[in-house]
């Protein structure tokens, strides 16, 4: 038989044993006279670490990643489904984006075709529409106030599509005040908080105008006219709005301010929730 190979020596194609991949392992010279012919192909140096020739467990037909499909459900009658092909990247199932209210946190994630979604995690702010005065302005959201499908999306702020949210009244209030030159949620007698060393907002309604321009403002005036529901929440210097984005897919939680039936509709359902509680 020769000469044996000493401990942890690399054997070739050309000896009498079996190689794995070009090569077989040698741990000692029991292992050689043992597998004469054969070496085990996954036997370690260090009897610690697995070898790197070593094949790995495969998942099998049910391991992998979460999926949409229905070839691994069972029919309705029961019986076993055969897989025809192997998973694909467009059947994976992604775990909820839960948007929270917070500093503005958004994750890019690649989809099909080199195109991508935008994950937002954390927003605190969006765009939303003022439908009867044709104008939009970038606001702060405040909370969630009503869901229609899961009150635990209320409980934990959670900013999803249909929504319904509070939002700040206070861009709007400027639009409407500077665009009518009409006060708009404003208490009476309410005095002006000033901070020191801070000069003073010029007051847009008492601003020193064009008499062009005051024209135009006074031609508005008569069209100055807001639902009286809508005006209390002024009042507050809070709006409620509607969630028409989808934050978890888009990044942006853009929507619209409640008005008209939908907003009284809506009033009633946030009543009688608080009142159940």
């Amino acid at each position: 038989m020769g000469k044996l190979p000493s401990p942890g020596t690399l054997v070739g194609p050309e000896s009498l044993a079996r190689p794995f991949r070009g090569l077989a392992i040698v741990v000692s010279s029991s292992d050689y006279q043992l597998s004469w012919g054969r070496f085990p192909p996954a036997v370690c140096l260090d009897h610690l670490q697995a070898s790197a020739f070593a094949r790995k467990p495969s998942a099998g037909r049910g391991g992998g990643g979460i999926t949409r499909d229905n070839w691994h459900k069972r029919r309705a009658t029961g019986g076993k489904v055969v897989a025809m092909r192997k998973k694909r990247k467009f059947m994976l199932g992604r775990p909820a984006a839960n948007t929270k209210i917070g500093a503005k946190r958004i994750n890019v994630v690649r989809t099909r075709g080199g195109n991508q979604k935008f994950r937002a995690l954390r927003l605190d702010a969006g765009n939303f529409a003022w439908g009867s005065e044709s104008v939009a302005r970038k606001t702060r959201i405040i909370n969630v106030a009503y869901n229609a499908s899961n009150n635990e999306l209320v409980r934990t702020n959670t900013l999803v599509k249909s929504s319904i949210i509070q939002i700040d009244a206070t861009p709007f209030r400027q639009w409407f005040e500077a665009h009518y030159g009409v006060a708009l949620g404003r208490k009476k007698g309410a005095a002006k908080s000033k901070k020191e060393g801070e000069a003073e907002e010029e007051d847009v309604l008492s601003k020193k105008r064009s008499h062009h321009a005051q024209r135009k403002i006074d031609a508005r005036k008569p069209l100055a006219k807001i639902d009286a529901a809508l005006e209390e929440q002024f009042s507050t210097g809070r709006l409620y709005a509607a969630i028409s984005s989808r934050p978890g897919q888009s990044g942006r939680c853009d929507g619209y301010i409640l008005e008209g039936k939908e907003l009284e509709f809506y009033v009633k359902k946030i009543k009688a929730k608080k009142t159940s509680k």
